[in-house]
């Protein structure tokens, strides 16, 4: 990954000011490894182009342009905001200052010479980096007004940073501007909120802003909906998913979705009768998460991959019992990895017992790819060759013959094909 410096050492080297700028200088002075690193400049674009012939603009409007992996900004200020995303206009300048008043959080507000280790802090951000606070520049309605994403950006960095929001920012979120951002956006930050590993601190700050019931209003009502103390001696379908997310540290998109919904069935399936039961939770909660991820526009790979996960979670109380045929058809499903972590960590925040999922472990490290996907013993022109003529009936006994050998009773070619006459009723050719 470049680091910047070589960039910063050959726009200074042509007479102009360059830093390091936003979330690397935060995680560099966190000690934490920064995920990219940016650069800010007094060069126009155009001079950073004669200094970088492979860079080329990605925000030409407001003076980004990429070189190599880095991405390097002229200072600026910036204009009247019209649609709650973009400034109208920008302006170009040659010192560092203002450029740090129009950004969003005093964290991401600081510039750092890669060389000398120089900060230049005008927002007032080693001090909140000092006391683990999220604090918008300046007035925080006006940060939000120019960009409502920040809304949510301010829970993501509070949540992966375990940092605390300062009042008047947290005061400043509007779950009601969370409408007029496009849905695709407000996913992106929903999985990093998840994903980047404070998913729990996350949904706690999401709650008490507002957001949560704006945005995943079926996650809110998990709120004191009550579950057997036997199984969940930790609470409610909503401290449960929260002590479950605080298992889960980084994750995948599938895999953070899936922890959060996997439960979401829960509320509308509560029955009170001899005990608490969720008849059908699984089945109904999978459908409301295609519902809930179809909302924000996820895509129908990811759509996939969480119904499955929420639709099969509650499977692992068959596992002892299952057929072999049965077990290693769960067992070699493409997503089943993701399925036994959510099942090991719905164990860890609930009773803690690991029993189940430490058979079902054993059980799929126990089987080779071969067990698991055995090739055919025999194919549909075997089949035909019995007499049976082409259509469903082919298939239905491919897939009964598949079922033999899965369950061990069958492990040759002839005994498949003595099976097959036995079942169409004609004559084995070998």
């Amino acid at each position: 990954m470049q680091d910047g410096s070589e960039i910063i050492r050959v726009l200074r080297a042509a007479g102009h000011s360059a830093w390091l700028v936003g979330g690397c200088v935060r995680d560099l002075l966190l000690g934490v490894p920064p995920q990219d690193f940016d650069v800010a400049t007094s060069a126009r674009p155009e001079q950073i182009a004669g200094l970088f012939p492979a860079a080329h603009p990605v925000g030409a409007h407001f003076g980004v342009m990429l070189v190599g992996e880095v991405e390097v900004a002229t200072f600026r200020s910036d204009g009247a905001y019209a649609d709650g995303r973009r400034p109208v206009t920008v302006n170009y300048e040659t010192k560092p200052n203002a450029d740090a008043l129009r950004r969003d959080f005093t964290i991401n507000g600081m510039f750092l010479d890669p060389f000398s280790g120089e900060v230049l802090d005008f927002v007032g951000g080693r001090a909140d980096l000092a006391s683990r606070t999220v604090r918008a520049i300046g007035d925080p309605a006006v940060r939000f007004a120019e960009d409502h994403l920040r809304m949510l950006r301010a829970v993501r960095f509070a949540a992966r940073l375990d940092f605390s929001i300062d009042p008047a920012t947290l005061a400043a979120i509007d779950p009601v501007a969370i409408r007029r951002i496009a849905v695709e956006r407000v996913l992106a930050e929903l999985n990093r909120i998840l994903g980047e590993g404070g998913a729990a601190r996350g949904m706690e700050l999401l709650d008490r802003c507002g957001l949560l019931a704006e945005l995943l209003p079926e996650v809110k009502a998990m709120q004191g909906v009550e579950q057997p103390p036997d199984w969940h001696p930790e609470g409610d379908v909503w401290v449960h998913t929260l002590e479950l997310l605080r298992q889960m540290g980084p994750a995948r998109p599938a895999v953070a979705w899936g922890c959060l919904l996997h439960d979401v069935g829960k509320p509308v399936t509560q029955t009170v009768t001899d005990r608490i039961r969720f008849n059908g939770h699984d089945r109904v909660g999978a459908e409301m998460a295609g519902r809930i991820l179809g909302r924000l526009r996820a895509s129908a790979e990811l759509i996939d991959q969480v119904q499955y996960l929420v639709s099969g979670h509650m499977r692992f109380v068959d596992l002892p019992k299952m057929r072999p045929a049965t077990l290693k058809r769960f067992l070699r499903h493409d997503g089943f990895a993701d399925l036994l972590e959510l099942h090991r960590l719905d164990c860890l925040g609930s009773s803690g017992r690991l029993g189940t999922y430490e058979y079902a472990r054993t059980q799929w490290e126990g089987l080779s790819p071969e067990e698991l996907r055995p090739a055919p013993l025999a194919t549909g022109r075997d089949v035909m060759a019995l007499g049976v003529a082409p259509g469903p009936r082919i298939g239905e006994l491919l897939r009964a013959l598949e079922e033999e050998q899965l369950e061990g009773n069958l492990t040759t070619r002839e005994e498949a094909l003595a099976w097959l006459s036995r079942q169409a009723g004609g004559r084995a050719s070998t």
